[in-house]
This record gives structure tokens, sequence and C-alpha cells, in this order.
């Protein structure tokens, strides 16, 4: 008798990361409504977040100006964690997201479940710091005021869940980057995903994949930034006004 335990764990697992992955695009869909229904509101949000990119690029100017790191450190702050609007993408896997369930590798279903997540995570956080800085984002906003609405958001325990996101995504792509063939399959798929309208989730597969590959592994950038955003949340949930730490934990080149 054949035992089909594996293969059923295996839909089973494919299907309840499709379901987590519906419910987060649908979350991070109906927060950016929220945010852009009003002009002012949805400027703020814009400030929020070119300011929030401006301070990672400080907190990782080494990984940015390293030949190795460059490249993942980039779509870490464009893609991931940065100001840019995800919505065109979270449609596109909307749309066929019942084709993809089967059809994507399992950990390619993963790394969006977790990227989704992080999405929608970052545009709840987001709107409660619109609501916290309010006018304040209508003017060059200071790291101050910036710490001060960190607090009074405060959420420590999604500021943590934000980070491991970052994380659990990195691993993913970092192991998919290592399958042998998927390179090519990848490029094979550009043509025929452009025509099917899924420009920007190709685009974002290819970015990822690219990136993680060109690293090798991506084990000491993983922890080098997760380590420092940590530190950084834990210093300003604790009172620091300064959103520089005052040591860099790691120096890759």
């Amino acid at each position: 008798m054949v035992d089909t335990t594996d293969t059923t764990d295996h839909v089973d697992e494919r299907q309840a990361c499709a379901h987590e992955l519906a419910h987060w695009l649908m979350q991070a869909r109906h927060l950016r409504i929220e945010a852009s229904a009003q002009p002012q509101r949805a400027a703020r949000r814009q400030a929020l977040r070119a300011f929030q990119a401006d301070r990672l690029a400080r907190t990782h100017a080494d990984l940015l100006g390293s030949e190795r790191y460059q490249a993942a450190a980039e779509f870490f702050l464009s893609d991931l964690y940065g100001p840019k609007d995800l919505g065109a993408r979270d449609a596109e896997i909307e749309r066929v997201l019942p084709r993809m369930t089967n059809a994507l590798p399992l950990a390619g279903l993963r790394a969006l479940q977790s990227a989704a997540e992080l999405d929608a995570l970052s545009e709840r956080l987001d709107a409660a710091m619109v609501d916290a800085l309010s006018a304040k984002l209508d003017a060059a906003l200071a790291d101050a005021d910036y710490a001060a609405a960190y607090r009074q958001v405060g959420d420590a325990a999604d500021r943590s869940r934000q980070i491991d996101l970052i994380e659990a995504v990195g691993q993913t792509l970092d192991s998919l980057a290592r399958k042998p063939g998927l390179a090519t399959l990848l490029k094979m798929m550009r043509r025929p995903a452009q025509l099917a309208g899924l420009g920007e989730l190709q685009s974002f597969l290819e970015r990822g994949f690219t990136a993680f590959r060109s690293m090798r592994r991506a084990d000491e950038f993983l922890d080098a930034v997760t380590t420092r955003e940590r530190a950084l949340s834990r210093q300003l949930l604790n009172g620091a006004d300064d959103l520089v730490l005052p040591a860099l934990q790691h120096t890759l080149a």
C-alpha cells in the first residue's frame, strides 16, 4: 500500500499558505485604500515612508556600499521595507492566486506569504505613526519627533514581528536562490508573465532571486540587518531620541 501522508501534508501546507496569503493581501489592500482616501493623509503617509527610507539608508549605509551586499540591501529597502507602493504587485497576486497555489514552488509561495504579511503589518504601523505625527509630517520631520511617535504607537510585539518577517522572507529567498534551474525558469516566465499582466510580480521575484543569488549566502547579511533593526527598536522604545545606533554590531564589506 502506498503511503500518501507526505503528499497530503504537502497539499495541505500549500492550501494553508495560500489562505494566509489571501488574508494578508486583503488586509494590505484595505489599509492602502484607507491611507489614500484623503489627499492630506496620503501625502503624510508618503512623507513618513520617505523619512523611514532615509533612516534605513543611514543605518545600513555599509551594506548599500558593499559590492557583495548592495543588490540585496537595495531590494530590502525598495521591495520589503521601504516607501514603494506594492499595491500593483499584490493585486496581481490576488488575481492569479488560485492558479499560482499549485504552480509556484512551495518556498516561493511562503516567500510571498511572508512578504504580504510584512506589507500589511507595515501599512498598519505606518497608519498609526501618521496619526501620532499628524501635522509634523507636513514639514521636515525631526528624529526626536519620529522617536516620540514611535513610543506613542508602541506595539513592541508587532515591531518585533515586522523584523521577524524581514528575516523570514530573506531566508526563503536565500533558499530559492540556491535551487538549480530556477534562474532559467524565471527567465522563461518573463515574457508570458508580462503578457498575462503579471509584470510587477515577475519583477519582484526576479529582483529578489538575483539579489540573493549574487551574494551567495545571506546569513551574515540577514544577521546584520535584523540585529541592527532590533537594537534600534529597543533603543527607541526605551526612550532614546537618536535614530543612529551608537555602534554598528556588524560592519560588512
